[in-house]
């Protein structure tokens, strides 16, 4: 069985104290779960933001440096999200995956520049898309040349400033590649807080253990020491803190669904 994989760390790249702090407790994760296999994330840049006045981060050169040296310190492999295709050659130089953000998944030129890096692509499934869809994204990426391909649920609109996960897509979606599942974002409220969006953080857990069960290649969560004053997201990411006990409870219900049910 090939080890589980952990995408986690803080929303967006606020300074280097919570970031290296965040990435300290997910390098001892790592050190602790031997099935495990942690890829820390943060963006230096979320341009798709509720409102001009949204914190978005130190920026590409920055926040680079910052990521680099998250790998220096703590030798985690990295993955941050980029949102123009220029960005992806120097993303590349530092991280290890590189991501393609929801609303960008079909995004042609971007999903090729990303492909042509020779890094390992993950791309979140846009709330508007059905899962079979997702087959036309990764075909475009294996055109670009991408061999190492991951896609990402994260929940679909459904109403107003709110999502909702069909657990039917994690299996749809691995007749085409890995399967990531987004615990975080999928209990996000888009825009729920008016200039901001909201989330409800106490469904994360009960919804990633579903995941888990159903099969999915790994999990994504962005944690970070203090939630609630945090610049990005904070309402739905999970108090670093807790990760160690989410993440013991998830590799559980992962070898127990291993044991009785056959491979998706």
């Amino acid at each position: 069985m090939e080890r589980f994989l952990l995408i986690a760390g803080p929303c967006v790249i606020e300074n280097e104290g919570v970031v290296l702090k965040t990435a300290q407790k997910l390098r001892e994760l790592q050190e602790k779960f031997p099935s495990l296999k942690v890829v820390f994330k943060s963006s230096f840049d979320k341009a798709n933001r509720s409102s001009i006045k949204s914190f978005r981060g130190p920026g590409l050169s920055e926040g680079l440096r910052v990521l680099r040296r998250v790998k220096e310190e703590f030798g985690l492999p990295l993955t941050t999200d980029i949102h123009e295709s220029h960005q992806a050659r120097a993303v590349a130089e530092v991280v290890d995956l590189i991501q393609i953000p929801a609303f960008l998944c079909r995004q042609t030129d971007l999903l090729l520049a990303a492909a042509g890096t020779g890094r390992a692509v993950n791309v979140k499934k846009g709330q508007f898309m059905a899962p079979w869809d997702m087959g036309n994204v990764v075909e475009k990426l294996r055109a670009g040349g991408a061999r190492e391909i991951y896609l990402t649920e994260r929940g679909v609109s459904f109403g107003y400033n709110n999502l909702v996960v069909d657990f039917r897509s994690l299996p749809i979606m691995k007749r085409f590649a890995k399967v990531i599942y987004d615990g975080t974002h999928s209990v996000q409220l888009p825009g729920g807080l008016g200039s901001r969006s909201g989330g409800q953080r106490e469904f994360a857990f009960p919804l990633m253990r579903a995941a888990v069960a159903v099969g999915c290649d790994g999990i994504f969560m962005e944690t970070h020491p203090d939630p609630d004053s945090a610049l990005s997201d904070g309402p739905n990411q999970i108090p670093l803190a807790e990760v160690e006990a989410i993440v013991s409870t998830l590799l559980e219900i992962r070898e127990v669904a291993h044991r009785s049910v056959p491979a998706l």
